[in-house]
């Protein structure tokens, strides 16, 4: 078959919504999950001694940020979708950047709880906000691609952000009169209040509004997402009803496979710096916060690599079923060998094949429920998919912090991460079966 040269028209849209809109709102997702996994930074690093909290109690503190963020998940992207992302997501990230702010001077376990909770509550919605105004953007073909530079900001943030974290830990100590740990968590929330006052003035709401696309180019993309829209509707099932979309039986199987990867994802980030810990123990050397921000980087660079390079196989075969499952799968059966590797550098090694599972999977993984939903329906059932998967950030570092206690080891938590992942596999192989495929992108 001869191939189909591409549109130009489409191929100038689709790299000007590329550059102008995805590194920002992903630069916006680096510091939203750099403030909300910072506590993981300064748990081993002076905050834990200082506040005396036991593996439970750092758990808890580390977990109940989701409490405040599910009860507030749905609604906050309804509000999204009715009063635009420019405004809406500017709003959450000045609202969180103040609250992350108040922990330099956090004094004990319950003010630490209630910090928390309420950064949760004002980080609610911005992670399906952001998918969703990604998926408004962009035509389903080449939806897997973007996601996939939009996700490459949660690896990232760990292979830079750790080590930055770290910097700030180090060079901050003193400064101001704060430890190094109470610096940092300043440090890294001025640039979400900096960052969401740009926002307002920087994210266009719809393609009409973006004044760097040409007139063909905004017809072409308007016309493009309204024909996919008009096309998801065909499909029934009340796609854009927010009620039936609630109440569907694909979007709680989707939220179910998202919370066995967030389950493994929150394992890893809030209690590796803690299992590095272990190894420092066990061997009698002792890492500096720079070497051990270092060594909590390494799984996350190859993860980056791997995810861009899957995402752009199912860009170009369309996404499939085992673009999610197989890594599931992989990370699955990976992360309790950890447990058996012998050695730190072993360990380290099995821990970073878990990460690049976990993180390949995810960005295919979000071009599923636009399949079967769009409008209204489109901002509750993704925010709902986040919402439950994100129970997981409550229960992973909590359940796992409690039974580390209860058996003096990681080995039950880690059993448990792996069962959660092969159970989203299989979720996944059945949720599939009901929504329809994404068109393969026209390659020249």
């Amino acid at each position: 078959m001869t191939p189909v040269d591409p549109d130009p028209v489409e191929t100038s849209t689709i790299r000007k919504v590329a550059v102008r809109l995805v590194p920002f709102v992903a630069l916006m997702f680096f510091i939203n999950y750099l403030d909300r996994t910072a506590i993981a930074f300064a748990g081993p690093n002076g905050m834990n001694a200082d506040l005396a909290l036991s593996a439970a109690q750092f758990g808890f503190a580390s977990g109940v940020f989701f409490v405040g963020y599910i009860l507030l998940e749905v609604p906050s992207n309804l509000a999204l979708h009715r009063f635009g992302a420019r405004r809406w997501l500017a709003r959450i990230m000045v609202s969180w950047g103040l609250v992350a702010a108040l922990f330099t001077w956090v004094g004990n376990a319950e003010s630490l709880y209630v910090l928390r909770f309420l950064l949760g509550v004002a980080e609610a919605g911005f992670f399906p906000g952001a998918i969703l105004f990604l998926t408004q953007w962009v035509p389903a073909r080449h939806r897997s691609r973007v996601l996939a530079l939009f996700y490459l900001a949660q690896p990232l943030t760990t292979v830079i952000g750790a080590p930055l974290a770290g910097a700030l830990i180090a060079g901050g100590d003193g400064l101001f009169g704060l430890d190094g740990w109470r610096f940092m968590f300043l440090g890294v929330a001025v640039p979400a209040i900096v960052v969401g006052v740009i926002a307002w003035f920087y994210l266009p709401d719809r393609p009409a509004d973006a004044r760097w696309l040409d007139a063909r180019e905004k017809a072409w993309l308007t016309a493009a997402l309204q024909r996919e829209t008009a096309e998801t509707a065909g499909t029934g099932h009340h796609s854009g009803s927010v009620r039936h979309a609630l109440v569907d039986g694909r979007v709680w199987c989707l939220a179910l496979v998202a919370f066995g990867f967030i389950y493994g994802l929150y394992a890893l980030a809030f209690f590796l710096p803690t299992i590095i810990a272990g190894f420092e123990a066990g061997s009698g050397q002792e890492f500096g916060v720079w070497e051990t921000s270092l060594v909590t980087a390494v799984p996350y660079l190859p993860a980056a690599v791997v995810l861009y390079l899957w995402c752009r196989d199912a860009t170009r075969r369309g996404v499939r079923t085992w673009h999610v499952a197989g890594p599931a799968v992989v990370g699955g059966v990976s992360i309790p060998l950890a447990l058996y590797a012998g050695s730190p550098a072993a360990t380290i090694a099995v821990i970073t094949v878990t990460a690049c599972a976990i993180f390949a999977g995810m960005p295919n993984f979000w071009t599923f429920p636009p399949r079967f939903l769009h409008g209204a329906a489109a901002a509750a059932g993704i925010a709902l998919i986040n919402t439950v998967g994100n129970t997981a950030g409550f229960a992973a570092p909590y359940v796992t912090g409690v039974l580390a206690d209860l058996t003096g080891s990681y080995h039950v938590p880690m059993f448990g991460v792996g069962a959660l992942m092969l159970l989203s596999a299989l979720l996944m192989v059945r949720v599939s079966r009901t929504a329809r495929p994404v068109v393969t992108e026209r390659t020249s």
